[in-house]
């Protein structure tokens, strides 16, 4: 009863951590703002671990590494995949693969339930592929190379799970501060990669549009001045992000370090880091209380807390299909609890 409580706990957090990483998405870029979460996370953690405390051991440290690096591995693939679309279908599979690998892995290393129990985790899976669905109009058939993000999105997570699960009780949050250090780590070269790449693409256009001015000017000496000053502005508006006027479309817009909600952004995403790792410590709960069959299924039902924060704050409708979902999902956790 305990871990299916912890676990729908768990599942309901990790989905107001995105809800509010979705919030700072819409603010900052997206790397940005899991930047700046797993930062705030390994903040967090950092303050909680003189009171909780925890053995540093070698085997707990490397699976806590391991398991940052699973999990750098999954955010990519499954923005990747989303990028692609369709999010209708991409989104639950990912979430069903990130179920079924765990899953299959506890049964398979002997964790047995009743009846009522196999069952529960039938129409847990049901419940986690309609509480994900989202309707789209006009949704086309996803890609070969959209799928398989997915899959490998899914079964990265899935890993993540495993691994944690693998850690040892006396380890307490060493296993968590190890994966949100790899984390952080990983999204500190990826943000820098990404700023030198688009100022070395920025410098370059700018000196293109330079050129241009110039040869026009040499060419009508009358609209020297005017010529001057687009290439001009083109070149500041392209180290802002933005193209400037009478930019050539393919200009690049370079990495957005600015932006008019920025602050409000960067304060969700400092919440969602907080929040995420609040329900890190609740997983890692459940996985030292119960079996990690019945906690990763759980896990997996987390849209169901976006979807009902994004109803209730943002106004936005849920599908009836969700709603079918939720209904199950409620279902499968009783039966679970009874099991």
């Amino acid at each position: 009863m305990l871990t299916v409580v912890v676990g729908l706990a768990g599942a309901l957090v990790y989905g107001a951590a995105d809800f509010l990483g979705g919030l700072a998405a819409r603010r900052v870029s997206a790397l940005l703002a899991t930047a700046v979460a797993a930062g705030s996370g390994l903040v967090a953690l950092l303050v909680a671990y003189p009171f909780v405390g925890g053995a540093w051991g070698r085997d707990d440290v490397l699976l806590g590494a391991l398991s940052g690096i699973a999990g750098a591995l999954a955010l990519t693939l499954l923005y990747a995949c989303l990028a692609i679309g369709p999010m209708s279908i991409l989104s639950p599979l990912t979430a069903v693969v990130s179920a079924v690998v765990p899953m299959a892995w506890g049964l398979a290393a002997g964790e047995t339930l009743a009846p009522i129990g196999y069952w529960a985790l039938g129409i847990a899976l049901v419940a986690v592929v309609l509480v994900g669905f989202v309707p789209e109009q006009g949704a086309v058939r996803p890609s070969v190379r959209g799928i398989a993000m997915a899959v490998g999105a899914g079964a990265s997570i899935g890993t993540f799970l495993i691994i944690i699960d693998g850690t040892s009780d006396e380890s307490g949050l060493v296993p968590l501060v190890m994966n949100r250090t790899v984390s952080v780590l990983v999204m500190a070269a990826a943000v820098t990669t990404l700023v030198l790449v688009a100022r070395g693409r920025s410098r370059r256009w700018s000196r293109r549009a330079a050129d241009a001015a110039a040869a026009r000017a040499s060419e009508d000496e009358p609209i020297a001045a005017e010529a001057l000053h687009a290439a001009g502005a083109a070149g500041v508006a392209v180290h802002a992000g933005q193209p400037g006027p009478g930019a050539d479309d393919d200009a690049p817009r370079g990495f957005v370090l600015r932006t008019p909600g920025m602050a409000a952004g960067i304060r969700f995403a400092i919440a969602c880091g907080v929040v995420d790792v609040a329900a890190n410590v609740l997983l890692l709960i459940g996985l030292r209380i119960g079996d990690l069959t019945v906690v990763s299924v759980l896990t997996a039902m987390y849209p169901a807390g976006t979807i009902v924060l994004a109803a209730i704050v943002l106004r936005e409708r849920i599908a009836p299909v969700q709603w079918v979902g939720l209904v199950l999902a409620i279902a499968a956790a009783a039966m679970l609890a009874a099991a």
